[in-house]
């Protein structure tokens, strides 16, 4: 599988995000057919994605992620809660670039950000994309500190699909 390294993003890195982001954005896409999200503009890039929180506001976290000391994806994380109850921190985002899925990189990946932030977690997915549902049941479930696991399902306007709601113990 490979080392895996997770480092909080720099200011100087944030256009490293900005690319990163139109990898992701590409990516998820495919769960907006049909909808006014995801087109490409005319500068052939997607909508930015407004990062300026992450460099602002105290419990929002960027994280790069690296695989064997290669760039491999991000993760952002924040302190918004769709559910109800406050949270310590949400998986605002998380991205893992395509050759480096389906190899365990990004369960470790994940499973080492829960351990280096303990507390009451949420974890939004949309309700279109089963895979990446499926995936946040396996690593949630798979970390030892796991507890209190529960998934709710949100509507619009709220949230439209699943939500993880769990406490990883330190």
């Amino acid at each position: 599988m490979g080392e895996v390294e997770i480092a909080l993003a720099k200011p100087e890195e944030r256009g490293v995000l900005e690319t990163l982001f139109q990898l992701y954005i590409h990516d998820f896409s495919e769960h907006w057919a049909g909808q006014a999200q995801g087109e490409i503009g005319e500068d052939g890039r997607f909508e930015p994605y407004d990062l300026d929180p992450y460099w602002r506001d105290e419990g929002s976290i960027p994280l790069l992620l690296r695989r064997d000391g290669r760039l491999a994806g991000f993760a952002l994380l924040n302190r918004t809660g769709h559910a109800g109850p406050p949270v310590d921190r949400n998986m605002a985002e998380f991205f893992v670039a395509r050759k480096h899925r389906r190899s365990g990189f990004a369960q470790a990946a994940a499973q080492e950000i829960f351990s280096r932030y303990p507390g009451r977690w949420e974890l939004a997915v949309a309700r279109r994309n089963i895979v990446a549902l499926a995936f946040w049941r396996r690593a949630v479930a798979a970390h030892p500190g796991v507890s209190d696991m529960e998934e709710p399902t949100l509507g619009p306007p709220v949230w439209d699909g699943p939500v993880l709601r769990f406490r990883i113990d330190s």
